[in-house]
């Protein structure tokens, strides 16, 4: 979901949360979050609308917070059937009643058995996701849970997002990725402001080799990828201006 700027050097002592647990702790003050976001939401919706062909019945909506997004983007493709997973119980406690919920993690989607002709992971959910195995597993879980001619969705924060990291920060990241890479590389600290004090958790950005690396070891294909400003939500044409949009299919 939200991913916010690395931790001030004067703040490093808060006590980083479980990304689940800080989710939860972050309810309050999540939807002014999202409206913060929503030039970008929206043109992401509008895509995944986009490219869901039609005659599809079923999507699953991973991490997708209290499920409206999933059901939106349900709605305007005639989806019938909305499961959400979302680990989070403050986020499920915001749910219509009525709406069919997993509560495990993405990774652990193994345990589940349905299958889905649309699959949505978006605002970088992966990204909080640990460790890089765990990111591939959940990968390999949506192939497994895709329909035969199912799509999957998954958006990225970029690693090199130059409009919105700005200059010398995204130098400083590709000079390290080619002198030391490795995939620690794009961990960041995550902070949110609320009237408690700083809510604090681990988020990860990515690069699009290394998106593309996940989804060879968890049997994925990309077929498209779509660039879109993280501020204006306007389509891009280079990687360096905004964040990543993937459609992807598995390999069967």
């Amino acid at each position: 979901m939200a991913e916010c700027p690395p931790l001030r050097s004067d703040s490093v002592s808060d006590e980083i949360l479980d990304p689940v647990e800080a989710y939860d702790r972050i309810a309050p003050v999540f939807p002014r979050l999202a409206a913060a976001r929503h030039s970008y939401l929206d043109a992401v919706d509008r895509l995944v609308i986009s490219q869901i062909p039609p005659g599809g019945q079923s999507l699953l909506d991973v991490g997708g917070w209290d499920g409206s997004r999933g059901r939106r983007i349900a709605n305007a493709s005639g989806l019938k059937e909305v499961t959400l997973l979302e680990p989070s119980a403050a986020a499920r406690s915001r749910c219509p009643q009525g709406t069919r919920i997993w509560p495990e993690r993405a990774e652990e989607l193994g345990r589940l058995q349905g299958s889905f002709d649309v699959i949505v992971c978006l605002w970088n959910v992966l990204g909080h996701i640990f460790p890089i195995g765990a990111r591939v597993e959940a990968l390999r879980q949506f192939s497994r849970l895709a329909s035969p001619a199912g799509n999957i969705f998954v958006d990225v924060n970029h690693r090199y997002n130059l409009r919105h990291y700005g200059t010398v920060p995204t130098a400083v990241r590709y000079v390290r990725d080619r002198i030391s890479p490795g995939p620690e590389n794009g961990d960041v600290t995550v902070r949110w402001a609320l009237e408690s004090g700083l809510c604090v958790t681990a988020g990860h950005v990515f690069t699009q080799g290394e998106f593309r690396c996940l989804c060879d070891a968890a049997g994925l294909g990309v077929e498209k990828r779509f660039v879109v400003d993280y501020a204006s939500g306007k389509i891009r044409r280079w990687g360096c201006e905004g964040n990543l949009l993937y459609v992807l299919r598995p390999r069967r």
